[in-house]
């Protein structure tokens, strides 16, 4: 879809002659044309125009290709150009079950041959690995060795395996260097298959001679990926530039093949391996369904479309545009962009970007589309995700996306909360929501499970796990309980794990759940969802006592996203508080007011005694030496951070671009006409009034009835 590199000059320039039509025999009619135009860098072949209007399948002459509809920014057009792909696209297959039994459960030796192929070819490297590590050669040269047969061996095999090995390419806590580096040739540098079946292949699906719709289009592939390899073209019309996408010949067959093997192995699974407990049929259906897709190129613009419509609205995100007139159910056309791979680390740095800062921009994102709308790309592997020069985050190949249920988006959010707060009762719990467990199992002995892992994982704090280990300690929750993992789930994974095993190209100590901080605190703080408004209270009251500290922490991550906005800060708990709903809240709440207004109001004793001249002091404190009111070094410290802690809270509000203090007036507006209407939200000035008074009479009583203070252990107030 893109290129990797920027050529620097233009190759040679080629004119097609318009008499011969069949695209097999062009590359022996290529010549030079003196007079073409000067074709752009990396497309050299130059098309002429056509003299005669181009004939359709059936004989009869046909109009030129219209313009495209991206060009024309019309969206009536564009909508009327997408539904002419559509009907191209109308014969394309859709995964069943049932489609593959009936392909080929009737070819029984044909199934039996691939499967003794692929046994064949993994068993004999996997016995050569074996042998390397009983003869103790595991030298680098030894590992670059095995590791371009890997490459080679799941080339071979065909795009099902390329996958695998595409995935492998990212795990760099997984694989050597040697493999990474070989595997990640499977992203866009795998074999083409001729260009004459390519330039045919076009001119089929679309109906039109190539240089009826192209007037440049590159000699060779730009990149060759599992399903199929891309030009780089000019279109005729409009004189964009574009990638032009061409399907792999029989691609459809041997995928159908390998997963109807793969549904086999997987029977097989679910009735003899008893440590799994997921449908690993369902799951391989789910996966199946989603390649399937990827071969129908229309459903791959929507798709793009879709992505483009809910994400690339930030300035950092780039998708590019779908000319639906020459797009396919095998043929894709869409905006060419130039970029570097995020794996390409001395690439991206030499155009002064940094590869962590494009990577947290590729986590922000995923976490919008995981959590926020739930319309996901699946399969970021680093061939799909470039950055541009201008350092802009580019996402490509938009063939397999799944979408997150809403109630799992929220549930995921809680689950975090609840990890941070080590409740693992709640955690258990989330697994309802997440669709992990039917409503009658019984969660109570997953519980221990769960502490036993998070107790030992988390020795410092959430932030310091990385996603391997948290994927690890819960997979083996999953498989020794009644789990079903649905489909979304295993997809979230290898999207989340492709993207942190990016980050540790770049720095090994690279944390994902570190780096997603700044999103779950602006999704905590401002939004008005009542499982996450409860998540919230229930991080910053634990144990009933209001823990200011992660008031804090929230606020200072918030702020880092860039669409965090103070003024919708807390707005989901306030509207609860003062709601016929709030009653337990706000008990919570006049607790801690009346502890935060006697810090303020006893820190400005302490401020004040300390800065009043020294012949003053002892008229202020009745004559006493060390201050007006006794309290134990604790309690002083406790009292003093508490009131600091408040005001650096109110601090990181006011200094937020977006906030304004005049704000609040229509939150305590709202707070009186809620007095004048709910009977429960009516006493709680009162109640916080009264407590305040209450503990300021206790501490004055105490003054007044205390011994005369003696030195020591304990510490007067103001005393120097």
């Amino acid at each position: 879809m893109a290129a990797t590199t920027t050529s620097a000059t233009a190759a040679a320039a080629f004119s097609l002659p318009s008499a011969p039509r069949r695209v097999p025999r062009r590359r022996s009619l290529l010549r030079a044309a003196s007079t073409a135009a000067p074709p752009s860098p990396d497309l050299s072949i130059q098309l002429s125009p056509r003299p005669s209007p181009p004939v359709s399948a059936n004989g009869a002459a046909t109009a030129d290709p219209p313009v495209a509809a991206f060009f024309a920014r019309d969206r009536a057009e564009d909508l009327q150009a997408e539904a002419r792909a559509m009907a191209r696209a109308a014969g394309a297959t859709v995964y069943s079950p049932e489609l593959l039994a009936s392909r080929y459960g009737s070819r029984p030796l044909k199934v039996a041959l691939r499967a003794a192929e692929v046994l064949s070819k993994l068993g004999a490297f996997g016995l050569k690995l074996l042998l390397d590590e009983r003869r103790g050669d595991s030298s680098s040269a030894k590992r670059r060795a095995r590791a371009v047969e890997l490459r080679t061996i799941l080339t071979r095999l065909g795009p099902t395996f390329v996958k695998i090995g595409q995935g492998l390419s990212t795990r760099p806590d997984l694989c050597p260097t040697e493999y990474l580096e070989e595997l990640s040739e499977l992203q866009d540098s795998l074999p083409t298959f001729p260009d004459e079946e390519a330039f045919a292949c076009i001119e089929r699906e679309l109906s039109f001679p190539l240089d009826s719709v192209y007037s440049a289009i590159s000699p060779s592939p730009m990149a060759a990926a599992s399903l199929g390899q891309v030009y780089k073209a000019r279109l005729k019309y409009s004189g964009n530039l574009v990638a032009v996408k061409v399907q792999r010949p029989g691609i459809e067959d041997a995928i159908g093949l390998d997963f109807y093997l793969l549904r086999g192995l997987g029977f097989l699974i679910n009735k003899y391996v008893d440590i799994v407990s997921s449908d690993v049929v369902a799951l391989m259906d789910e996966f199946a369904r989603r390649v399937f897709q990827e071969l129908n190129y229309v459903q791959e613009g929507q798709n793009a479309r879709r992505f483009k419509k809910l994400y690339a609205d930030k300035q950092d995100i780039l998708v590019p545009d779908i000319f639906w007139d020459y797009t396919s159910a095998k043929v894709l056309t869409m905006e060419w962009i130039e970029g570097v791979k995020l794996n390409q680390q001395a690439a991206i740095e030499s155009q002064g970007l940094k590869v962590l800062d494009l990577v947290n921009i590729g986590i922000q994102c995923s976490l919008r589309q995981l959590l926020e709308y739930g319309y996901f790309h699946a399969d970021p592997h680093p061939g799909n995700i470039l950055a541009t020069p201008e350092g802009k985050l580019a996402f490509l190949d938009f063939g397999m996306m799944s979408e997150t249920p809403e109630d799992a988006r929220v549930a995921i959010i809680g689950h975090v909360v609840h990890l941070v707060n080590r409740d693992y009762e709640a955690m258990a719990r989330d697994y309802y929501a997440l669709d992990f467990l039917e409503p009658d199992v019984d969660v109570s002995p997953i519980v221990p499970a769960l502490k036993n892992f998070f107790d030992g994982a988390l020795n410092a704090t959430v932030s310091e796990l990385n996603f391997k280990t948290i994927v690890d300690g819960l997979g083996a929750v999953l498989y020794r309980y009644p789990f079903n993992v649905p489909a979304y789930y295993a997809l979230i994974l290898r999207s989340l794990t492709v993207l942190e095993g990016l980050a540790l190209y770049a720095d090994p100590n690279f944390k994902v759940l570190a780096a997603s901080y700044p999103y779950f605190a602006k999704r905590l703080l401002t939004d008005p969802n009542p499982y996450l408004r409860d998540a919230l209270i229930e991080l910053l009251f634990k144990d009933g006592k209001f823990r200011w500290n992660r008031l804090e922490n929230l606020l200072v991550q918030g702020r880092q996203d860039r669409e965090f906005a103070a003024k919708d800060a807390l707005q989901p708990v306030l509207k609860l508080l003062l709601g016929p709903d709030g009653e337990e809240l706000r008990l919570l709440v006049v607790k801690e007011a009346v502890r935060v207004t006697e810090a303020i109001t006893i820190g400005a004793l302490i401020d004040s005694y300390n800065a009043a001249p020294e012949f003053l002091k002892p008229l202020i404190s009745n004559g006493n030496p060390g201050g007006t009111f006794k309290l134990s070094d604790v309690e002083r410290e406790q009292m003093i951070e508490l009131r600091d802690r408040v005001f650096r809270i109110w601090g990181l509000l006011r200094s937020s671009d977006n906030f304004d203090p005049s704000l609040l007036q229509p939150i305590v507006q709202n707070f009186d006409n809620q007095v004048l209407q709910e009977p429960e939200a009516r006493v709680l000035g009162s109640r916080v009034a009264g407590g305040v008074t209450q503990r300021l009479a206790a501490r004055l009583l105490q003054q007044l009835l205390r011994t005369p203070p003696v030195l020591g252990s304990s510490q007067l107030i103001g005393s120097n």
